[in-house]
């Protein structure tokens, strides 16, 4: 049984998360600051652990114990966020091999989320 309130937290956390891993990894190719501090950049990297710890833990609460679906998710979030960012901040468009990459990202989450 789908737990949906631990879902959307999870979902939400993993969203929050892939931003912050994007701009963390990212930065450098258009922020002089970013490209100059990579220890202080590095340091963000136990936040950001732990909101993926925390992502993954409401992830497996929402699928009743399960952990690939939280997995699926996960990587799903990731597509979806870097592929907006990389269009909107990089200025790299969605092209059709990317659009079919978020395609079965969604059919992955899709498979995990409604097949019973």
């Amino acid at each position: 049984m789908i737990n949906s309130k631990a879902l959307l937290i999870g979902i939400g956390i993993y969203i929050i998360t892939h931003i912050m891993t994007w701009f963390q990894l990212n930065g450098q190719f258009f922020s002089e600051w970013f490209k100059n501090n990579n220890f202080i950049l590095a340091l963000f990297g136990i936040p950001i652990s732990l909101l993926y710890i925390w992502g993954t833990k409401y992830c497996y609460e929402g699928f009743d114990g399960l952990i690939w679906p939280g997995r699926f998710i996960g990587f799903a979030c990731g597509m979806v966020v870097f592929s907006l960012l990389a269009s909107y901040i990089m200025g790299e468009g969605i092209t059709g091999k990317t659009g079919v990459s978020l395609g079965l990202a969604l059919a992955l989450v899709s498979v995990q989320i409604f097949w019973k």
